[in-house]
């Protein structure tokens, strides 16, 4: 078994950034940054390109540079095929790497070593619907054996790691990322900033009336019994030039995203500020998900911020949504959970984030034992709080009436530990750019009960932060040039 050993330490630097910039140009660079604890992956073993709905890139790692092949196979099953960690091919108990055993434990809730990426939207609802359009690249994954970790010393003071396997022939990649990395500890002054430009600031794509055509069909669907529910978005799009790295420390200190992350690929790039828990995959072969229905907006006055946190609480329409969501979620687990595992331990519990509050409840179950975490996420992708129920015919109704691919939004993005242990987002609050298109989106559940006006409304407090956040660094670098 290959050892996954320290390599080398950036003292003084804890910015994720910061480290990002200078990584930018890496191979396969991916960052997540899970419940607080930065990784940053870059040069993968290899790593999977899934191109439209059909056609797959495996990329391999030959020193720095990368050798890229087209696959016959899709992407599930190049992954499933490529991965190591796959049950067929190496069960959970042999695939433990020998980790360092200072910093790096097996069985930890952050990533150790394996997959990395995203699956998006586009990929997961064309196994199931036939979609009228897909964009590219429609998810990325990889596996990582070389990654810095941001840790913090018994003095409380936070660094870089960087972890790798003790190969010869990864020799010229620890010299080039120690010589690429050696000034990230000077001032930040010293070393030249990503910037981002808006030549457009964010603007909704749809004007009100065209949200309320698709709000008022959706409930013509409703009412004939199609659905019960279903995950109405609406996409805001700016003109940008430059990197999205730009925005990696602002966004995550304004939203203080449990599940965030960057990942690029060519022109191709995709922020994640995700509040939302998809799967989690625990040691013992537990699995837990999070869903998200009922959002209610934060106030800076306590007294009314607490108001409208009760109003949350006591919303029938809310706990309706959310129990609809909870009720499918079971049904996914429970494809590949053990007999009378299922349970749902919290109900309708409010979490308050920076901008707003939710509801969000807890589903537990025990993986089979002849199942694989991957055989979990694939089934039970794309997630049910982002596209409604039933399932299928809601993702049906979205494809008639989202006039543009949600692309990577509403996917997953996440990772899977050489042991078996990982964590998937949903990813909502995400941005995507695609060459100087810069788009960002919002939704809700709309059920019989919903009001059009306060479903709009609901968009804009779950993403207008963010957009506003964007609009003001766009605003100030282009500032600066003039």
């Amino acid at each position: 078994m290959i050892r996954i050993v320290r390599q080398f330490t950036l003292v003084n630097c804890d910015s994720i950034q910061l480290l990002s910039t200078k990584l930018q140009n890496c191979a396969g660079l991916c960052v997540l940054n899970y419940s607080s604890q930065p990784v940053i992956g870059v040069y993968p073993k290899w790593q999977l390109v899934a191109l439209a709905a059909t056609n797959t890139l495996l990329r391999t790692r030959l020193g720095l540079q990368q050798q890229c092949i087209t696959l016959t196979e899709n992407f599930f099953d190049a992954l499933k095929q490529q991965s190591s960690m796959h049950a067929e091919s190496q069960p959970h108990d042999q695939t433990v790497s020998a980790l360092s055993t200072q910093t790096i434990r097996t069985g930890d809730k952050v990533f150790n070593g394996g997959l990395m990426g995203f699956i998006g939207y586009d990929l997961a609802a064309s196994q199931m619907i036939a979609l009228q359009q897909v964009e590219s690249p429609t998810a990325l994954m990889g596996e990582y054996d070389i990654f810095f970790k941001q840790e913090v010393s018994q003095l409380g003071d936070t660094y870089w790691q960087l972890y790798g396997p003790d190969l010869p022939e990864l020799h010229e990649i620890y010299v080039y990322l120690r010589e690429l990395t050696s000034d990230c500890a000077a001032s930040r002054n010293t070393i030249k900033p990503i910037t981002l430009k808006l030549e457009q600031a964010f603007q909704p794509v749809w004007q009100f009336a065209q949200y309320q055509q698709a709000f008022d069909k959706i409930q013509h669907y409703l009412k004939q019994g199609d659905c019960y529910q279903v995950n109405l978005t609406q996409p805001f799009e700016a003109r940008m030039t430059g990197s999205l790295i730009a925005t990696i420390d602002p966004l995550m200190r304004l939203t203080k995203a449990n599940y965030g992350g960057f990942m690029k690929y060519g022109e191709f790039e995709l922020l994640s500020c995700s509040p939302e828990l998809f799967i989690e995959f625990n040691v013992s072969g537990e699995l837990v998900t999070k869903p998200i229905k009922g959002t209610r907006p934060r106030h800076p006055d306590a007294e009314i911020d607490a108001a409208l946190k009760q109003q949350l609480i006591d919303s029938e329409k809310d706990r309706s949504e959310n129990l609809m969501i909870v009720d499918l979620l079971r049904n996914d687990l429970g494809v590949y959970a053990q007999t009378g595992s299922v349970s749902v331990p919290a109900l309708f519990k409010v979490e308050s984030f920076a901008q707003v509050h939710h509801l969000v409840s807890e589903i537990r179950a025990t993986l089979k034992p002849d199942a694989s975490p991957l055989d979990v996420l694939f089934s039970a992708l794309p997630g049910g709080s982002i596209t409604g129920a039933p399932k299928i015919r809601a993702m049906q109704i979205i494809d008639e009436l989202e006039a543009q691919s949600r692309g990577a939004y509403c996917g997953s993005m996440g990772f899977l530990n050489y042991d078996g242990t990982g964590c998937f987002n949903i990813l909502i609050r995400s941005l995507q750019k695609r060459g100087n298109t810069l788009t960002a989106w919002a939704g809700g559940g709309i059920t019989i009960a919903s009001n059009c006006e306060d479903e709009y409304q609901e968009c804009l407090d779950k993403i207008g932060a963010i957009l506003n956040c964007v609009n003001d660094l766009g605003a100030d670098c282009h500032a600066q040039d003039n």
